[in-house]
């Protein structure tokens, strides 16, 4: 498993647990986008990574669709 090579920001606080989460389900970064997409959100792997990496805010249609991905509330 790869380790974050930056420092995570401050742009939104679900970053940090939405990787760890993914991570746990073994998801990769590539498949948690296709499945976002799917959901209907406009997200690229850039975009998503930022999103990670706390470095963007989070839309509330984005937490929703990452929350249905993960299978959490």
């Amino acid at each position: 498993m790869k380790t974050r090579k930056q420092a995570y920001g401050n742009k939104n606080i679900i970053g940090k647990r939405t990787e760890e989460l993914r991570k746990q389900k073994g998801i990769s970064q590539k498949d948690m986008v296709a499945q976002i997409q799917v959901a209907g959100i406009d997200i690229n792997p850039t975009s998503y990574s930022k999103l990670e990496g706390q470095l963007r805010s989070a839309t509330d249609k984005e937490v929703l669709a990452i929350a249905q991905v993960l299978q959490i509330d």
